[in-house]
């Protein structure tokens, strides 16, 4: 399995905001089931004052670009898309139309392996 980590922003209104956590509450059946379909296991989003942080734990069949391609023939995940911009705001280092940008992996603490075994 692999994992990506990506980061947004949310315009800075509290409303906005408040609302944007309510969606998230119970998201779309149609939005779960794109995400599953398009080999997503699992993910999270996190959030800190207006950044957001999502991990998502994909298979083998993932693809940024078949998901997108997916997203772009599904009427319900475009009506979806077009809902959240309402509350997101792009990052300055994001390209036109971009959202989601990826993040640069800089540091993992690996398990010791003399600690990991059990003799």
């Amino acid at each position: 399995m692999r994992r990506y980590c990506l980061t947004l922003d949310l315009k800075d209104d509290p409303k906005l905001i408040a609302e944007y956590k309510k969606y998230h509450e119970k998201i779309w059946p149609e939005i779960t089931a794109s995400l599953k379909q398009s080999g997503i296991e699992a993910a999270e989003i996190y959030l800190l004052g207006t950044r957001m942080f999502m991990i998502l734990e994909v298979n083998e069949r993932f693809s940024f670009e078949s998901k997108a391609q997916a997203d772009q023939a599904n009427p319900k995940v475009r009506k979806w898309e077009e809902l959240m911009w309402k509350f997101q705001k792009a990052l300055p280092q994001a390209k036109a139309g971009e959202k989601w940008l990826l993040m640069e992996r800089i540091f993992k603490l690996e398990p010791d392996e003399r600690s990991a075994r059990k003799d």
